[in-house]
């Protein structure tokens, strides 16, 4: 067969893979025997691939190098030894590298997808940040919005803010209400009250005439609450009710209050 044939169409690395048909192995061989530097050159191709299959071997699990060890011996203790001949060895020369670079294509591709994978998986994580951030975010610029809204609010020229201080049944309680007649809005700063128990609220009510209006329940937790406007109300008071509220003050649980 003719070299340059041989080197144009490749048929070395067929001959070398076992690719080839039985007539044009048989031609590949006769060049392989009758041409040093044809041969030389084969043999080179044979030594790159077998390198490339050594250098990205990837080393099996116990299990299976065990597994293997155990069939190999079996196989040897059963099977004759025969001796094969140039024309085989070559054969499975080209099968096993073959082999070789097949698994080390197959491990790339498990490895990239294995990392696609993980890739995707940052990413989720990552959306999953992003998507926690922009919610605080949008939650912080709403509670300053909200927060400004009631700075300005309890700074307008026609508030009147009123201390309302505790009595003797709870001396260190404090608050203060912002009143505007105007707007016809009650503002209450009620950090400095106590923290009750689960079972018990503040309620601020609205003495009109003797009569104690409801203007709502007081929470302890937030900076500023906006409370019901009661017109003519003469005094505003603080009591301690059960949780939820009450339709009447309980007047015994009186702690605070302020004249208008």
């Amino acid at each position: 067969m003719d070299k340059k044939k041989i080197l144009e169409d490749g048929l070395l690395e067929q001959y070398l893979l076992g690719e080839l048909d039985a007539e044009t192995r048989q031609g590949v061989a006769a060049a392989l025997a009758n041409d040093m530097d044809l041969r030389a050159q084969f043999d080179a191709l044979e030594e790159d691939f077998e390198r490339i299959a050594f250098e990205n071997a990837v080393e099996p699990p116990k299990k299976v190098r065990d597994a293997l060890a155990a069939s190999i011996t079996d196989t040897t203790e059963e099977t004759p030894v025969r001796t094969l001949s140039n024309t085989n060895t070559q054969r499975n020369t080209g099968f096993w590298v073959a082999a070789s670079v097949a698994a080390v294509v197959a491990f790339g591709a498990v490895w990239m997808y294995n990392q696609w994978q993980a890739s995707e998986e940052n990413l989720k994580a990552l959306e999953t940040q992003t998507a926690a951030l922009q919610e605080r975010l949008s939650n912080l610029e709403a509670n300053y919005e909200e927060t400004a809204s009631r700075y300005q609010q309890i700074n307008n020229t026609n508030v009147v803010p009123l201390l309302l201080m505790g009595n003797e049944k709870s001396p260190s309680s404090k608050a203060t209400a912002y009143v505007n007649h105007q707007t016809k809005e009650v503002i209450l700063n009620a950090k400095g009250l106590r923290v009750l128990d689960k079972d018990h609220t503040y309620q601020m009510w609205a003495d009109v005439e003797g009569e104690m209006i409801n203007m709502g329940l007081v929470k302890t937790d937030e900076d500023y609450i906006i409370l019901r406007y009661i017109d003519h109300a003469e005094s505003l008071n603080i009591t301690i009710e059960p949780a939820g509220g009450n339709d009447h003050p309980t007047v015994e649980n009186l702690i605070s209050n302020v004249v208008l």
